[in-house]
């Protein structure tokens, strides 16, 4: 297993944070990179077997978006079910939790390690909800396949198609909206 990259200044308040269980193991990844080429990168391929069924035996090269993947070993690790037919897919992942919170205009209010799965051109994305723009504008996402790599990058919140609550027992207390400065770029395609 690779030895998790520092986080920035900017992301190293969420090393503190001790819950919810998803974020703290996805933590645990962040910096994990795809080999670039012919080659892949052995702990990608390794999360496959760890997620075990069909995954295990199909998923055999880190070319192939691993975004889904990602999320699936990430919720195994935190004792979570992965009931899903396609985990790999990421549009997959609105069938899973339960719905986050909507504001007053029914839009997704995602607050700290709801899962947020979001439309590109060819798929969806799905990672973990970081914190947000001021103007609303932008989400901070946590998640896989984000460059070629675990990190923390923003995505349009008009992508935004489901935010999904990934406990049943009490929110944790540090699960809160977290607004933060806008700065680098936007992902437009995470494949």
């Amino acid at each position: 297993m690779t030895t998790p990259k520092p986080l920035s200044d900017r992301w190293r308040f969420l090393e503190s944070e001790g819950a919810p269980r998803m974020l703290v193991e996805a933590l645990k990844t962040y910096g994990v990179a795809e080999t670039l080429g012919t080659g892949d990168t052995a702990e990608i391929l390794a999360w496959a077997r760890e997620v075990g069924g069909w995954v295990a035996g199909w998923y055999d090269a880190d070319a192939t978006p691993w975004c889904g993947l990602w999320m699936a070993v990430i919720a195994k690790r935190a004792g979570k079910a992965v009931e899903l037919k396609n985990p790999l897919a990421a549009l997959s992942w609105i069938e899973w939790g339960d719905d986050a919170p909507l504001d007053e205009r029914g839009r997704w209010r995602p607050e700290l390690g709801d899962v947020c799965v979001f439309t590109r051109r060819g798929g969806g994305h799905v990672g973990l909800y970081v914190g947000e723009t001021p103007d609303g504008r932008y989400l901070h996402i946590l998640g896989g396949n984000q460059s070629d790599k675990v990190s923390i990058t923003r995505i349009a919140v008009d992508r935004l198609v489901a935010a999904r609550r990934l406990y049943r027992i009490g929110k944790p207390s540090n699960v809160r909206r977290i607004v933060m400065a806008a700065d680098g770029p936007v992902s437009t395609n995470e494949a």
